[in-house]
C-alpha cells in the first residue's frame, strides 16, 4: 500500500474545510473491496498535558478468527486545532505515521469514526480512504449529523441514518439491549457491504473487535499477536 509522504498538513480551518469538498468528489461509493480476509482497526487517542500528542493505533484482524496478527502505533505532536467536522486534519498525520509501520497490508480499515456521515460528506473514514485509495468503513459511536429511527432490539437490525432525504449511512444493532453504532461509507464500499464487514467483526460487544483492540494499542496496551493465523 502506497503512504502519501508529501501531504500537505498546515491548512488554516478555512482552507482544510475547502480540502474537504474537493476530496468528498472521489469518494467511491461502490463496492471495488474483494473477500475482506484482514480488517483493520483504526483509532487514536491523545496524551500529555493539554493534549498536544497524538498516538495513532492500527490493528489488523483475520476475519476467520478475529484474533490480531499485526499492529503499530505512532506518535505525533497535534498541530491542528480540536475543530469538529475537522478532525481528520488532527488525527490522520499520525496515523499514516502509524501504517508505516505495518507488515501486513488489510483489505479494508474499520476507523472509529465517520465516512459519509459528516456535514460536507468526507469524514476521517472517507479522508483517510481517499488518501490511500484504499476501502475504508466509519463506524462511530456518536452521531455527528443526521437522524435514524431505532433499530429493533437484534443483532443485524438497521435504520438508515438521514439527511435531508439522503442516506448517509446506518444505526447497526450490534448487541442486543445496547445503543447502536453508526456505520457509514468511507470509500469504495458501499453501504450494505460495510453493514456486513463491521457485522463480521462483532463479537458479542457493541463495538467490533477491530475498534476494540486499535483503542487499546492507542491506550499504550501491548497487544498480543497470533503467530499461528497462517497468513
Amino acid at each position: 500500500m502506497k503512504v502519501p509522504q508529501t501531504q500537505r498538513w498546515d491548512w488554516s480551518p478555512a482552507e482544510a474545510i475547502e480540502q474537504q469538498r474537493a476530496l468528498a468528489d472521489r469518494v467511491i461509493t461502490r463496492d471495488v473491496l474483494g473477500a475482506a480476509h484482514y480488517v483493520a482497526g483504526v483509532d487514536v487517542g491523545f496524551e500529555g498535558q493539554g493534549k498536544r500528542t497524538c498516538r495513532a493505533a492500527i490493528v489488523v484482524l483475520k476475519v476467520e478468527t478475529l484474533k490480531p496478527v499485526d499492529y503499530a502505533v505512532a506518535r505525533r505532536p497535534v498541530a491542528f486545532p480540536y475543530i469538529p467536522g475537522l478532525l481528520a486534519f488532527r488525527e490522520i498525520p499520525a496515523v499514516l505515521r502509524s501504517l508505516e509501520q505495518l507488515k501486513t497490508t488489510p483489505d479494508v480499515f474499520i476507523v472509529d469514526g465517520h465516512g459519509l456521515a459528516h456535514p460536507r460528506r468526507i469524514g476521517i473514514a472517507s479522508h483517510l480512504g481517499v488518501l490511500l485509495d484504499w476501502p475504508t468503513i466509519g463506524c462511530a459511536k456518536s452521531l455527528l449529523v443526521g437522524q435514524a429511527a431505532e433499530p429493533e432490539n437484534r443483532v443485524g437490525a438497521w435504520t438508515p441514518l438521514m439527511q435531508r432525504g439522503e442516506t448517509i449511512g446506518a444505526a447497526l444493532r450490534t448487541r442486543v439491549n445496547t445503543k447502536p453504532v453508526y456505520v457509514s461509507i468511507g470509500h469504495r464500499v458501499s453501504l450494505k457491504r460495510a453493514i456486513e464487514v463491521v457485522l463480521s467483526c462483532c463479537k458479542g460487544f457493541r463495538l467490533p473487535e477491530t475498534t476494540r483492540y486499535a483503542h487499546r494499542a492507542a491506550g499504550g496496551e501491548k497487544i498480543q499477536l497470533d503467530v499461528n493465523h497462517g497468513g
